[in-house]
């Protein structure tokens, strides 16, 4: 767009601001005429002032049809004589309203000169503040009005010949108009101060989003790198530990899988952040088993109390619904969260988890205190507590680790789900008490599942650019009693599935050259072997809206990376037609 249109919109856009603000005083103008008619007439018997009156109202309405045929079209509207008539109306107005301050300045009347003066500097204030963000508008408005006043000092002297202050009048006239014309000024200057100020904040807000979005893109590309070693890791470990014979070689597989899983741990906690400070995570509402899942999530941190022989206690789980509909994988991360936070923190005593729940309209209130008898938070360090990437103190560090992002994550995820997570201490050697509450919904326990289904024999391709995840997935594959054939590209998997049937496809969703996407999209559209084959996508970005485009692309489900095997297998399960998969009573 040239400088010329930029200029010509942006005095467009300044002419219909000038006319709103002056559509929006008109009606108290059209009051203040008819009370001021009112008056001259009952109390200095001014019967003419009622034709001052309708010239006035007139020119307002005729002026209000104009503002709202322009507010309707302002391109088309601004063309010819609307355009010439919204310029002069202005100064139209002004010199009908201020005529009436000439009689009464030679009025003989007692104090009739001191109202017309009063008029003229009211309706000269007037001007200014309705018309300062079109400078036009108010020299054309305020034009009229400085004359009149300047014409005073005649009038005065004609009607008051021997007055000795009728000269003093131009020294009136002149400080009124010299102390509007700084108020013009002062308020001109603010306005577009106020208007930088607002342009100002715009831009830091959309430099304050792009830099959220370069963090975001820059967490999940690191994400997407760091998940490949990771799951390499993960399956290695878990592969050797069920096939070496030695203990201590066990020992070591699990030391390398721990390793892997606080990777992980820290990997999903600053993904997790990410999204949350994007406004990009979401909640799901599924049924599931309430009673159970915190019975499995206290189960897996027993082991961990019973090493530093610390007493892990339940109460309330009698008084809990069993089937309820929320997401059971953000409360365990939650849960999971509190507790290890508890035992880290705890030498001596135990941890007391209570469990309450609230009915509440069609649904429950579970509220969940976990409480330990550690070494308490400090009244100084409480506003902290939910601080990103702040830990307490050094010794923390030291001694403990972590990302400081736990307590963050597992309260926005609390509100999320309809609650909150608030911490209370007494101080230091007083423990701490963390309570969570969240919403979940009354619903009916699913139908169970006949039998275990097993995917041994099932025919595999498994589609991904990098060697390590290719290797990572087989070894999780083989431990299902599936061999499966691997690809390294979109277009390599197409030659393939050309020429042999699969069962299943697992498709890396983010590769160079052709990615997952791309790859399903041509296989559906295509005639072939494997034209329906179900394909799972396997990525690192697994957001709803991430997933959302999977599906468009025909994709059938998704496992995210690090690949847990647990959930592989289920998504296998899922999509693999009964024809070929074997029943395991």
């Amino acid at each position: 767009m040239s400088a010329k249109a930029n200029s010509q919109g942006t005095r467009q856009a300044a002419i219909v601001r000038a006319a709103a603000a002056r559509r929006g005083n008109i009606y108290l103008r059209l009051t203040a005429t008819i009370a001021m008619a009112t008056i001259l007439h009952v109390f200095i018997g001014m019967g003419w002032v009622w034709l001052w009156a309708a010239a006035y109202i007139s020119a307002q309405l005729f002026e209000l049809w104009l503002f709202q045929h322009l507010s309707a079209g302002p391109e088309r509207f601004m063309t010819g004589w609307r355009r010439w008539a919204l310029a002069v109306m202005p100064a139209v107005t002004s010199i009908i309203f201020g005529a009436l301050a000439l009689p009464l300045f030679a009025s003989s009347q007692r104090f009739a000169p001191t109202l017309g003066g009063m008029l003229l500097a009211g309706a000269l204030l007037n001007v200014i503040v309705v018309n300062v963000s079109l400078r036009s508008a108010t020299l054309a408005a305020a034009a009229p009005h400085i004359v009149y006043l300047l014409i005073v000092p005649f009038i005065g002297r004609a009607a008051n010949p021997g007055a000795p202050l009728a000269n003093a009048l131009w020294f009136g006239v002149l400080l009124l108009i010299f102390s509007v014309a700084v108020a013009a000024r002062t308020l001109e200057t603010a306005l577009r101060a106020e208007e930088a100020a607002k342009a100002e904040a715009e831009r830091r807000r959309h430099e304050a989003e792009e830099a959220v979005a370069a963090k975001s893109a820059f967490v999940a590309m690191i994400s997407h790198e760091l998940r490949t070693p990771i799951s390499a890791i993960l399956a290695g470990a878990a592969r050797l530990h069920s096939e070496v014979p030695e203990a201590s070689s066990k020992v070591h597989a699990q030391l390398i899988a721990d390793a892997g899983g606080m990777m992980r741990t820290l990997l999903n906690d600053l993904l997790d952040f990410s999204r949350l400070e994007a406004g990009r995570m979401a909640v799901e509402r599924a049924p599931f088993d309430l009673r159970q899942a915190l019975a499995d999530t206290l189960r897996l941190w027993r082991p961990d109390a019973q090493k530093k022989g610390l007493k892990l206690r339940l109460e309330g789980a009698s008084g809990l619904p069993r089937w309820v509909g929320g997401d059971s994988l953000r409360l365990r991360q939650v849960l999971n969260n509190l507790l290890s936070n508890a035992i880290k923190f705890t030498e001596r005593g135990g941890i007391t988890v209570f469990l309450a729940a609230h009915r509440q309209g069609e649904g429950w209130t579970l509220e969940i205190r976990v409480s330990d008898t550690g070494r308490g938070i400090e009244p100084e360090a409480m506003p902290r507590l939910f601080t990103p990437f702040d830990q307490l103190n050094a010794e923390v560090v030291r001694r403990h680790g972590g990302s400081g992002l736990g307590l963050v994550i597992s309260r926005e995820l609390a509100r999320l789900m309809g609650g909150d997570l608030v911490a209370s201490s007494d101080g230091l050697g007083h423990g701490a008490t963390m309570r969570l509450t969240l919403r979940l919904d009354e619903t009916e326990a699913p139908p169970a599942a006949a039998d275990t289904a097993s995917i041994a024999g099932a025919r595999v391709l498994v589609v991904d650019d990098h060697v390590v995840n290719r290797r990572a997935i087989e070894l999780v594959l083989q431990t299902f009693g599936v061999t499966p054939i691997l690809a390294e590209s979109g277009e390599q998997a197409l030659e393939i599935l050309a020429s042999t049937v699969f069962d299943a496809v697992l498709m890396d969703v983010y590769m160079p050259g052709l990615g997952g996407r791309e790859t399903t999209r041509l296989l559906r559209a295509e005639p072939g072997l494997n034209r329906g084959v179900p394909v799972i996508a396997v990525t690192a970005s697994s957001t709803p809206k991430d997933w959302d485009a999977c599906r468009s692309a025909g994709m059938n489900a998704h496992v995210a990376k690090p690949i847990d095997p647990a959930q592989l297998h289920a998504a296998l399960v899922e999509v693999l037609p009964p024809s070929n998969r074997t029943v395991a009573a």
